[in-house]
């Protein structure tokens, strides 16, 4: 009977930390070596992330107009703020909207940092397990808010580059859902919606 009682209860925590994330099934595509070189170089960067604009002031206000955009899903300040600071930074450098980038965390995890997919993808931007193994390395934990940040981003532009600068196609390959435009049209509806800046 307690054995009956903890499987049901393992089974609900599972079922309640997978809730409301939207991973597809992205599939394990071959890397040529050049591809699989560049990606690991982005994984590896160890440079503490900032905001990049053109000044201080503008990247303040940035900060200010995201933070409390952002404050019902993320209350604590400080964690909210590093959070962003971090976000701006991986887009940024990988070449991507740093809004787009929110926009897809609303969609894929809804800002929840432990969030787990029921195909077992990882953290704020779902990031599916065997990317580790392809251009990472196994103490990489994709719960850690900047190691999944910078995964997917660098996953995210490589899709980019693989569609000619195609977004929508891109972020199909990134859900999985290549050639159906749902999920597409979700993610750049949430950055539209809630995200866009100036």
């Amino acid at each position: 009977m307690i054995k009956s009682i903890l499987k049901l209860l393992f089974f609900s925590i599972a079922l309640l930390s997978s809730a409301n994330v939207l991973a597809g099934a992205q599939k394990e595509e071959p890397l040529s070596n050049s591809v699989r070189s560049m990606m690991q170089k982005s994984i590896s960067d160890t440079a503490v992330p900032k905001l990049i604009f053109a000044s201080q002031v503008e990247g303040e206000l940035w900060l200010k107009d995201m933070s409390e955009r952002l404050k019902k899903r993320i209350p604590d300040q400080d964690m909210r703020e590093d959070f962003l600071r971090t976000v701006h930074y991986e887009a940024t450098r990988a070449g991507l909207d740093p809004q787009l980038v929110l926009g897809l965390i609303q969609v894929e995890s809804g800002f929840k940092k432990y969030a787990v997919s029921s195909v077992g993808a990882r953290g704020f931007m779902q990031v599916m397990p065997f990317w580790v193994s392809s251009i990472g390395n196994p103490d990489h934990n994709l719960f850690h808010l900047r190691l999944n940040l910078r995964y997917g981003c660098t996953i995210l532009r490589h899709y980019l580059d693989i569609e000619g600068g195609d977004l929508y196609r891109a972020l199909g390959r990134y859900n999985g859902s290549l050639g159906q435009p749902e999920y597409p049209n979700m993610v750049v509806g949430a950055w539209k919606k809630n995200w866009s800046y100036r």
